[in-house]
Parts: C-alpha cells; sequence; structure tokens
C-alpha cells in the first residue's frame, strides 16, 4: 500500500454548523431577485493524492482554467465567503462553477472551511466531485465490499446512461497490468436503506460484488440539503483507463455541461514509405542489412519488403470498411526505382493512384534520405561525419529542396493530389537526433521556407511538444511498435524478442537497467506471440493516447500492409475496443495532418493565455461572455443548442460530440469579446438565502496501492507518458 489509512470509524455523523449568508433587508432582497454570475473556473482543494491529480490533469487537457488549493501548503489561502464569492455590479458572484475535494470532507472536525464549501454550493447550485471518498452514510452510501478491483469490469447504470456517461457503450474495464502490483482500491457500496429525509443516492457506475450477490456502486450522485456531490468510492490516476473512460463525464457533471476547454478521442494513422520499399529483419545477423545497425561490411539483403497491387486494393477495402482514412507518406522515387527494375511497370502505384481519394496523401520527399548531418556509418551506431577541422558536415539545402520538390512533381505527373503544406522527411530526419545529432541541420528551415512547408512531422517519443522550425510548427507522431523492416509477423516477434529479452534470455539485454521500458518475462512464442501479447499490447498503448485527450496521429509503415499485413490486427484492435467502449456519439476524430498541427498550435496558445491568468469567462443565465487575448482562439464546451453571438446576429457554436457541442471560437471582427447564448432550456443558477446547511464530519485517510501512486506500464515499450 501506498499512503496509509487510519480507522474509518466514528465518521458516520453529520454535524451542523452554521453559515453566513446575506442578510435580509432591501439589499439582499435585491440580491436574491437578481440572477447571479457564475465565472467559468473550478476550484480544486489538492490533498496530493492521485485522484485529484487525475482530474487535474484531464482539467488541463481540455484547457479548462481551475484554481488549485494546495491543503499541505501552510501559506494557502482561507476558504470562507470572501474566498468563493462576492458582489460584482450589484449582482452576487459566485467566483467558482465547480469544486473538487479530494473526498467529501478533507478539512478538521468542525471546519469552518467545509462550512463555506457547504454554504456556497447550497448558495449557488454548484456542484462538488469528491475525487476519492469512503462509502459511509454522510454521502448515503453503506460498504458491502472493500478490495482490490484490478481486472473487473464495471458497467454504466440506466442512470448513469441517462445522465452524465451517455457517451459510454457500457463497460468500464478496470486495469490489471502487473499481477504483482496493486493498481486499484475500491468500496462495492450500497444506497442506505433509509436516506435523510430529502436526500437520494443514485448510482451512475456499478460492479458486481465478488460473492454474485448484489452489484455495489462506484460512481454516484448524493443529493442532500440543497447541495449535489458526485461520490467517487475507488482510487485512480491520470493514466488508468479506468479513469480516462469516466474523466469526461466527471468534468461534465461538475460543470453541468458549460464550460472553458474541450475533449475529444482522436485516432490518425500514417503510413509511411508508401512507394517505396523496406528493409528486412535478419533474424540471424539481429540487424537489418542495408539499414546503419548492421555492422560494416554486412551485406545488403536482397528481398526488400513492398506492397503489391492487391495490397493496395485491400488496404482501400479496409479503409471503407473500418471508416478510417489512412494517411499515405508516399516517396515518387520508390515508383521510379521499381519501374526502372521491372520493365516500366508499376500496378502498385497505379493502383494506388486510381484509389487516391480513398486516402490523405503526405509528401514523404522523393528518395528518403536522411536529411541530418551526413552519416558516418562505418561503426555502429552510427555518428555525425565531420570535416577536418572536426565540424560537422551536413545535407545540404539544395538536395533537401530537391527530394521535397522532386515528390511533389512526380505527384502531380501521376495526377496524385497532394497538400504541400505538409512534410514527413525520411527518419524525421533533419531534426535534431539525440544522441548522434543533438541539434538540427541549419539547411532544414531555409529549406521549409523555400519550398513553404508548414507543417512537419516530428517524432513523439523524442520531441513531445510542437515546435517551431523556420516557417514550420512539428506535428510528434506516436511510433507503434509495429517494425518497418517486418512484414511478416514471426519477423516482428524475432526483432522483438531480441529487443525486450535479457541477454540470459538470448535478447540484446538492452532492455535491462532502461529507464524506458521493461524486458519480457521470457522470449515470445515466434507462432503466437504477435497476435497473442504484442497486437494487445500495441492497441493498448495506442488506445491510452486516444482516450487521452491527444491528437497527436500514430505511424507504421507500408511494409506492415504488404505480405502477411500485421498491421492491420493492431488497428483493427484498436477501432474494435474503443467501439465496444463508446457510444456512437462519440466516434474517434480523424484529423489530416495540418489540421492536427493546427489543434497542437491552438491548445498551446490557448494553455497559456489560461496559465497566464489571461482568460475570464461568466456565466448570467443563459448569457456566457468570454474575455480572451487577441489572436486567441477560445476553446469551449456547451449543451447543443448554443449559438455565438455575434453583433446582431448568431451562428451555430462548434459541433456535436458525446452528447454537447465543443469548437474552436473567435471574435467577430471588431468585438474583444466572445458572447454565448444557450438554449433556453438550459438551467441556470440559482441565488438561495438560508442561515445553514448540514455538513458532514471529516473523511477518513484511505488506502492507495502502489500501483495508482505510480503508474504500471503495460509492457515493454510504454514509455512513462503516453
Amino acid at each position: 500500500m501506498g499512503r496509509s489509512s487510519r480507522p474509518v470509524a466514528g465518521l458516520a455523523a453529520a454535524v451542523l454548523l452554521a453559515v453566513g449568508l446575506p442578510a435580509a433587508g432591501a439589499q439582499g432582497a435585491q440580491a436574491a431577485a437578481a440572477v447571479p454570475r457564475v465565472d467559468l473556473r473550478v476550484l480544486v482543494v489538492d490533498d496530493g493524492g492521485p485522484a485529484v491529480e487525475a482530474i487535474r490533469a484531464e482539467l488541463d487537457a481540455a484547457g479548462t482554467p481551475y484554481t488549485r488549493v494546495d491543503l499541505g501548503d501552510r501559506g494557502r489561502p482561507r476558504i470562507d465567503d470572501a474566498f468563493l464569492s462576492d458582489t460584482v455590479d450589484g449582482r452576487p458572484r459566485a467566483k467558482y462553477q465547480g469544486v473538487v475535494l479530494p473526498n467529501d470532507n478533507p478539512f478538521g472536525d468542525g471546519s469552518a472551511e467545509m462550512a463555506a464549501v457547504a454554504g456556497y454550493e447550497k448558495r449557488f447550485g454548484i456542484r462538488q466531485v469528491d475525487a476519492y471518498t469512503y462509502a459511509r452514510p454522510a454521502v448515503g452510501l453503506t460498504t458491502v465490499h472493500a478490495g482490490s478491483l484490478d481486472g473487473r469490469t464495471a458497467q454504466v447504470t440506466a442512470e448513469g446512461a441517462a445522465g452524465p456517461f451517455a457517451y459510454l457503450r457500457k463497460n468500464v474495464p478496470f486495469e490489471d497490468n502487473d499481477t504483482g502490483v496493486n493498481e486499484s482500491y475500491g468500496y462495492l457500496a450500497a444506497p442506505l436503506d433509509r436516506q435523510p429525509d430529502g436526500a437520494t443516492y443514485t448510482s451512475y457506475l456499478d460492479a458486481p460484488v465478488p460473492d454474485g450477490s448484489r452489484r455495489g456502486s462506484l460512481v454516484g450522485q448524493y443529493t442532500h440539503d440543497g447541495r449535489s456531490e458526485l461520490v467517487v468510492t475507488f482510487v485512480y490516476n491520470q493514466y488508468q483507463s479506468q479513469f480516462r473512460l469516466l474523466s469526461r463525464g466527471i468534468v461534465e457533471w461538475l460543470t453541468q455541461g458549460v464550460h472553458l476547454g474541450a475533449s475529444r478521442n482522436y485516432f490518425a494513422v500514417h503510413v509511411d514509405d508508401v512507394f517505396g520499399s523496406d528493409d528486412r529483419w535478419d533474424s540471424q545477423l539481429n540487424c537489418t542489412p542495408g539499414d546503419v545497425d548492421c555492422p560494416p561490411g554486412t551485406h545488403p539483403e536482397n528481398d526488400p519488403i513492398r506492397m503489391t497491387a492487391a495490397d493496395a486494393q485491400y488496404a482501400g477495402q479496409w479503409s471503407r470498411d473500418h471508416g478510417l482514412t489512412l494517411d499515405l507518406a508516399f516517396n515518387g522515387g520508390g515508383s521510379e526505382g521499381y519501374k526502372e527494375a521491372h520493365a516500366g511497370s508499376d500496378p502498385l502505384a497505379r493502383q494506388l493512384v486510381a484509389d487516391q481519394s480513398a486516402y490523405r496523401w503526405i509528401d514523404h520527399t522523393y528518395n528518403h534520405p536522411f536529411l541530418g548531418c551526413l552519416q558516418n556509418t562505418s561503426v555502429v551506431p552510427w555518428k555525425c561525419a565531420t570535416d577536418l577541422l572536426g565540424r560537422t558536415r551536413w545535407t545540404s539545402r539544395a538536395t533537401i529542396t530537391a527530394q521535397i520538390d522532386d515528390n511533389r512533381g512526380w505527384a502531380a505527373r501521376q495526377g496524385l493530389a497532394v497538400d504541400k503544406d505538409e512534410l514527413v522527411t525520411g527518419e524525421h530526419s533533419g531534426l535534431k537526433t539525440a544522441p548522434q545529432q543533438p541539434e538540427d541541420n541549419p539547411e532544414l528551415a531555409p529549406a521549409l521556407t523555400q519550398t513553404q512547408v508548414a507543417w512537419l512531422a516530428s517524432d513523439s517519443s523524442r520531441e513531445r511538444e510542437q515546435r517551431r522550425v523556420g516557417p514550420s510548427l512539428t506535428v510528434p507522431r506516436y511510433p507503434m511498435n509495429i517494425f518497418y523492416n517486418a512484414g511478416k509477423a514471426t519477423e516482428q516477434v524475432d526483432e522483438y524478442n531480441w529487443l525486450y529479452t535479457r541477454k540470459a534470455d538470448g535478447g540484446s539485454g538492452v532492455c535491462e537497467g532502461s529507464a524506458t521500458t521493461t524486458c519480457l518475462p521470457a522470449p515470445l512464442s515466434s507462432s503466437t506471440g504477435y497476435t497473442d501479447y504484442i497486437v494487445p499490447l500495441e492497441s493498448r498503448i495506442a488506445l491510452g493516447h486516444v482516450l487521452a485527450n491527444d491528437p497527436r496521429p500514430h505511424f507504421i509503415h507500408q511494409s506492415n500492409l504488404a505480405e502477411e499485413r500485421i498491421g492491420y490486427q493492431a488497428l483493427e484492435k484498436i477501432l474494435a475496443d474503443y467501439r465496444s467502449l463508446f457510444a456512437d456519439s462519440t466516434p474517434p476524430v480523424n484529423l489530416r495532418m495540418r489540421d492536427i498541427g493546427t489543434e497542437l498550435r491552438k491548445r498551446a496558445a490557448w494553455a497559456a493565455a489560461v496559465r497566464e491568468g489571461k482568460v475570464s469567462a461568466h456565466r448570467i443565465g443563459a448569457d456566457i461572455s468570454v474575455t480572451a487575448p487577441a489572436g486567441v482562439d477560445v476553446s469551449a464546451t456547451l449543451p447543443t443548442g448554443t449559438v455565438q453571438v455575434q453583433g446582431t446576429g448568431r451562428i451555430p457554436f462548434g459541433t456535436a460530440y458525446a452528447g454537447l457541442r465543443s469548437g474552436w471560437a473567435a471574435p467577430a471582427t471588431g468585438e474583444g469579446s466572445l458572447a454565448f447564448a444557450l438554449a433556453d432550456s438550459t438551467s441556470a443558477a440559482r441565488v438561495l438565502l438560508g442561515k445553514a446547511t448540514r455538513v458532514q464530519a471529516p473523511a477518513a485517510a484511505l488506502p492507495v496501492p502502489r500501483g495508482v501512486t505510480a503508474r504500471v506500464p503495460y509492457g515493454p515499450g510504454d514509455r512513462v507518458r503516453r
């Protein structure tokens, strides 16, 4: 166990604490009659635990503003009425649209802070999320089972499907990545047989009790004393799929579907080296003849992997059948080289060009050369060649420009429509490549300027964040661990075993002591290892990216669509698993490269504005006003029927996703802020006057297993960040 527990006893009693509310009289009556202003910002009270950290990560990823109060900071602000609300232009103002607490009461016994929070929530109709709390009477529950939930499958209830989790199909599986590590802990609970007067508990997510006698709630809404709490009775971290599946619903419930920031599930697949061929892995040499990982003197192999016309037909039909458009990064020189060796004919190119509308096309340079430093391959690993003075020798600007332009020219001669803004260099070369090439080729940026490239692919395993290279912005891509030099499952498994097994097991031993990967417990079976181990693992890693509101594309190689077509197995599992988890209202968003780059650029600008406190937004009834720096598009999620008000006109906001509308918006010309109008049916905040509200006793510290405080990787190749 991680953060340990103190006894959960004597905590069921609730206490009644006085809450100061506006005085009666003319001023109080006027304030009560006014529709309050609610600022679009979340209050997060943080105990340093993984559950609150997970919710913060979700808000950060979406771009939703929040204020964090660190309970461990002695200098933190005191949470009182003045901290939570005030009056602006004679109108009551709620400074926070929702409150996230570590549990149902993280403050001390008889705490005035908890009383202030409870009174604030009641007064303005603000909701509260209890990130991880004990199933006790204070939240309308009694525990029926406590323990690990590893490998269990919870389900969204009918009420959850009609409420905040309508975007899920039903099942919410809990991870079990390592049988030797506890990765979850929770309390399966039942609503009290007799709730306090006016109180109700509605379960949104439940799971079977181990003895099979009943189902127990894990997430639900407890409404009592004029307040609403989303009660979560299991612990999680930001990486676990069970949280990622539920995180959207938690935020939408908290904010009542009205907030800045947005979250979607993205999945795009780039296929590199199309029209070219890829060198093949040699299981005897444990390297790839023809590539730089083989020792000097190794004979180049004469059996490269290249798609056929039949493979092209299959790819087009597969794409249509699975509703996923592939992005083909092509090398026109590969087709010309093939024709030279085959009497001027290339059936693959004919087929793909004929079916070009089934795909999106990206310039991958004409011949796929390495465009960084000139490589000295007389040693393994290679290093940058130098001149007599020890200076790095670089691929010239003319060579880079010719590779880009020649590929565009080849495409034009074939009648192939290509977006000239996008470029994928061979092996992402030209960009810095640690450790051999710690800086960009200085000739790359001028070549990109000359060829007017706006979006340049990069490798997210080297550089996760987008950055500028001359006139271009990078689009980081996730490499899938389906190797470029494998056209058959046995080749993939053999190389996988070499990379991810210990020397004592016949592998390279590279995984031993690695900070970025783990070792296999034993070599995989050559006959079943790909289907039974690699495909499930790679699909889980990729699906983790999809569930993380991460638009970065994944990439494989044309070799994976040739011969045994091993790439499709992983892609099919990703799509099948996704569609088994999400309702039709929440499809995977499949963007082309430039649109992904644009999304990342807008997010970076928005995140910076939010972080620097330059964004403000509030709601008064059905009207929303947002102010952001000039040139920064606003990200928001709002109910169906919301319109953006532009002068005397109104336009629909965003696009439909997961039952709401979300997207980017910018002020109309001449306007300094954005205005939105919600549909009339959207509920508005209200001000309630009163003297007291009921506050439960402090909550207990609960078990947090080691596998929650530190993320447990899915397996080899699953990097720390995903």
